[in-house]
């Protein structure tokens, strides 16, 4: 199981010397002290409406929305990822889950035939701050950016001037960064998506998430999800869980992308939280089992099966 020690995080030098401790804190709680991450997504409830949350194929549980927290609170992950309010409403009820605030969102309705997407800041910085004085257990921030959009350079602007708030009170930050627009003709070009990678670094993000690229003559998606690792330098890749696929599948693909493709970790939300929570809960452990120790494929469906459990 890969450990980081606390003199081995590469602290970055818009972190105040008053903050330094506590980003080294809250990187490791966030990777649980591996230095990958393992991001439980729960911002879909704007993004994406109630389609991913009630309907045909979805445990009738994943409707309530805390849900999410007991899969948080019982599983195995490094972050809950949601927006201010969803957060604010259940976290005194949770306080044992590491939260990560999504700054901007919008839903799914306007489509890119209509207009460039763009998600602009739901609030301020200092009402997260606030949160956190309050005892909310707040490790980072995320924030979404559609290279391509014509609103490209706002939310360009948005997320820089929010990592350096963010790093100089000790939090860390995720970008979600997606090419979508008129402009982007292959939202999954793998060249895009290490060009979102790189931009995700010259920001200044700790990490940052992106969909899987696509296979191309020669190159498997995660041979040339390789190439997006690399470019994001000092920045840790995570790719993005998709739409719901069979256990062995999704680790399948995400042992791929840890060991072929060279991302330090997983982002994921529906392939977890549209199942029961026995079984959402055993998910989180396999995905963790692959993310954060190393387990081989057949080894975490083992977990996922309930013929091992996996703890930290």
């Amino acid at each position: 199981m890969p450990t980081l020690k606390r003199n081995q995080v590469k602290v970055p030098a818009d972190v105040m010397p008053e903050s330094r401790d506590e980003y080294i804190e809250n990187y490791l709680k966030a990777t649980q002290g591996t230095g990958r991450l393992m991001l439980f997504a729960c911002d879909q409830k704007m993004e994406h409406l109630n389609g991913d949350f009630y309907g045909e194929g979805i445990d009738p549980s994943d409707n309530d929305p805390e849900h999410l927290f007991q899969i948080g609170a019982q599983g195995v992950c490094g972050v809950l990822a949601g927006q201010r309010g969803l957060i604010a409403r259940y976290a005194p009820d949770y306080p044992e889950i590491n939260y990560l605030v999504k700054m901007n969102s919008k839903t799914n309705l306007i489509k890119t035939s209509q207009d460039d997407p763009y998600s602009p800041l739901l609030h301020e910085l200092d009402y997260v701050l606030a949160m956190r004085e309050a005892g909310v257990n707040i490790v980072g921030l995320g924030y979404t950016i559609y290279l391509g959009s014509e609103y490209e350079s706002t939310m360009l602007a948005e997320a820089g001037q929010l990592i350096a708030e963010a790093h100089a009170n000790g939090l860390i930050v995720v970008l979600w960064i997606y090419p979508r627009g008129k402009a982007v003709a292959d939202e999954k070009d793998p060249a895009l998506i290490a060009g979102a990678a790189g931009a995700a670094l010259c920001l200044g993000a700790d990490f940052v998430k992106v969909n899987p690229p696509k296979a191309t003559e020669g190159k498997t998606s995660a041979e040339n999800l390789a190439i997006a690792s690399q470019a994001a330098g000092r920045t840790g890749l995570v790719c993005a869980g998709g739409s719901k696929a069979s256990a062995e599948d999704f680790l399948s693909n995400l042992y791929d992308q840890i060991h072929v493709g060279g991302a330090c970790g997983n982002a994921t939300g529906r392939n977890i939280h549209m199942r029961s929570l026995d079984e959402a809960v055993r998910l989180t452990k396999a995905i963790s089992a692959i993310t954060l120790a190393d387990y081989e494929v057949a080894d975490a469906l083992a977990v996922f099966n309930g013929e091992k459990d996996f703890t930290l």
